[in-house]
């Protein structure tokens, strides 16, 4: 993995290629792309005559939520102490607990393989700037043809919108579907009124709606 992150850094200036570990038993460490240099990065992968990563065999995408850190930071302040019986200010260190939020992202993994070389796979990662306004990420599509279909179904499940794709539409959902049903934190929708299949908890589930919205029709809400 270092050596295809040196050919890379050395063909693509720039690039910001970074190794992620795998500390499993499998040891399939990754490289995860800065969005700006990726598409360039994908075709060095794909041309170049040593690696000939000519077949994405995989994609798909992955979900992190916000998450929240514990910390303890040192703080100096100042406080009044009575020395000879005199108040005085102090200064003094003491630690604090704090709580900050890690923004959440999604991130499109990819599995490349070469078919003229026999080797592989790699594993290239492109993350997003978080989950609500800024999804988007360059599409590989224009490299690896076998892309297209995959990249849509990230888009559809997941939300990331990649750019420069020829044909990013929902594959599994319907057009006009709301969220995104990968999503960590998605919430199925109490009101489905038909299924291929309809099961009682369906339907228990729509009559409970029904019943609320009812209710909310009632009393003016």
């Amino acid at each position: 993995m270092e050596e295809i992150k040196a050919a890379i850094e050395a063909a693509v200036p720039g690039a910001g290629v970074e190794i992620v570990p795998n500390p499993s038993p499998s040891g399939q460490h990754s490289l995860r792309l800065e969005p700006a240099h990726a598409v360039a990065v994908a075709k060095f992968l794909r041309d170049d005559a040593e690696l000939q990563l000519d077949f994405l065999s995989n994609a798909t995408g992955v979900d992190y939520l916000d998450k929240e850190i514990a910390e303890k930071v040192k703080v100096t302040r100042t406080v009044m102490k009575t020395v000879d019986d005199v108040e005085t200010p102090v200064e003094e260190t003491v630690e604090e607990a704090r709580k900050r939020v890690e923004p959440g992202y999604l991130e499109a993994v990819y599995h490349l393989f070469s078919v003229a070389h026999k080797h592989g796979p790699v594993v290239l990662r492109m993350r997003t700037g978080n989950r609500s306004d800024r999804v988007e990420l360059p599409s590989l599509t224009p490299i690896w043809r076998s892309a297209e279909f995959q990249e849509r179904e990230i888009f559809d499940l997941f939300g990331i919108v990649f750019t420069g794709h020829p044909d990013l539409r929902r594959l599994l959902m319907w057009e006009g579907f709301k969220d995104h049903p990968m999503r960590r934190d998605y919430v199925e929708p109490d009101d489905f009124e038909y299924e291929p299949t309809a099961h009682d908890e369906v339907l228990a589930r729509s009559e409970a709606h029904r019943a609320r919205i009812e209710a909310q029709e009632g009393t003016g809400l």
